[in-house]
């Protein structure tokens, strides 16, 4: 089976929703859908697909990912949204799964970044890492102490 989602910016959501309920298929017959994302940096898309057992590929405008008996070409339009054509032992439920379980590691990969410039920054701008805590959601909570050395 072939499935092909527009992966929208996480702000359109709203739209994404409604759309994502309401499968189209294309002139060459495939099942597409539009899914809600907040996947922009192609490096930290190619790390979460790897996160969720990928095996990946990128090329020049486009992002292969390889899943066992699933493949996927993910593609940039002209704004720089991502698309997803997904091939193999796919359909409609299994390819928002899919992009689900990618969009989590993706996020977790962001906040792997966001911490990294935090730490680095902190003492810059004249502040101190006193505690880091990783919840049980895996939220991180820092406390910063402004104006002490290290």
């Amino acid at each position: 089976m072939s499935v092909s989602l527009i992966l929208v910016p996480a702000a359109m959501a709203a739209v994404a929703a409604w759309k994502a309920s309401r499968p189209e298929i294309d002139a060459h017959g495939r099942t597409v859908c539009h899914v809600a994302t907040r996947m922009r940096n192609e490096h930290l898309l190619a790390a979460a697909l790897a996160d969720t057992g990928a095996s990946t590929a990128l090329h020049e405008n486009r992002l292969s990912a390889e899943w066992q008996r699933v493949h996927a070409e993910f593609q940039r339009d002209a704004e720089g949204a991502w698309s997803v054509h997904l091939v193999g032992e796919v359909d409609t439920d299994r390819a928002e799964q899919i992009i689900a379980a990618v969009d989590a590691a993706y996020g977790g990969r962001v906040q792997q970044e966001v911490l990294a410039k935090l730490r680095e920054r902190a003492p810059q701008a004249g502040m101190t890492l006193e505690s880091e805590t990783v919840e049980h959601d895996n939220s991180v909570t820092v406390v910063l102490t402004v104006g002490a050395s290290a």
